[in-house]
């Protein structure tokens, strides 16, 4: 008998299970949630268009109301800076990541190369490429600009050292680095998924074009003048 009293006063000292789940785990689910609504909205934005793509769009891709996601954000336009400011923090992990792995300048150089167009892939890489500064206010503007201008100078650091390692002609850095930058960005205005070259094989050939270039050589015979910058500078002497 005493056993029997025991077990039912600690059923009934026992706290119930609450239905509600920790502040942390709801705050994660938010992130979460947020993060879908960033995602399916930079999808849509690549491929409608800013202006054309509506809230109501969004909502209905995500199976939500439309008053559901301003649990998330504010407006369409705080949407946009989102996407574009990911985008861009995505380049300068990628970067720094491979300035964190070390090796010559221009093993960092096309690492780097890769990752950009990696990302110019990605949904929110596009919405870096496709979207206009004009787009925004003054001060997002100023920051997304920082932002950009932190990888031109990254290029420029990496193309400065490969020319003083002697694995790159002499050039201009700043005009390397706007030609590498503008051509591997044009990636992301035509890049389809299902295309018929993957990221990888895009990032493969545009690495060996813009660092060696498209004119075909012939064998050495005797010395050659330098092109600015015609690409990564050959091991080989012209015989004398």
């Amino acid at each position: 008998m005493p056993q029997k009293k025991s077990a039912s006063k600690a059923a009934q000292t026992s706290p119930p299970t609450s239905p509600w789940v920790p502040a942390s785990a709801r705050e994660q689910q938010r992130e979460t949630k947020r993060n879908a609504v960033l995602s399916t909205a930079a999808q849509l934005f690549n491929e409608r268009g800013f202006h054309a793509t509506s809230l109501d769009d969004i909502a209905a891709r995500l199976n939500v109301s439309k008053p559901t996601l301003y649990y998330y954000v504010k407006n369409k336009d705080q949407i946009l800076i989102e996407c574009v400011r990911k985008g861009l923090q995505m380049m300068h992990q990628g970067i720094e990541e491979t300035r964190r792995a070390g090796g010559k300048a221009i093993d960092q150089l096309m690492a780097c190369m890769r990752v950009y167009t990696r990302i110019v892939t990605l949904d929110f890489g596009m919405c870096v490429i496709r979207v206009s500064d004009d787009e925004f206010e003054p001060d997002s503007r100023k920051e997304l600009r920082r932002l950009k201008s932190g990888i031109d100078m990254e290029f420029r650091r990496l193309v400065t050292a490969g020319i003083a390692e002697g694995s790159l002609q002499p050039c201009d850095p700043k005009m390397a680095a706007f030609v590498i930058a503008g051509a591997l960005s044009w990636i992301g205005r035509w890049y389809e998924a299902d295309g018929e070259y993957s990221a990888e094989e895009i990032a493969t050939q545009f690495n060996a074009m813009l660092l060696n270039g498209v004119l075909r050589r012939k064998p050495e015979t005797s010395a050659a003048p330098a092109v600015a910058c015609g690409g990564v500078r050959s091991k080989s002497r012209a015989k004398k």
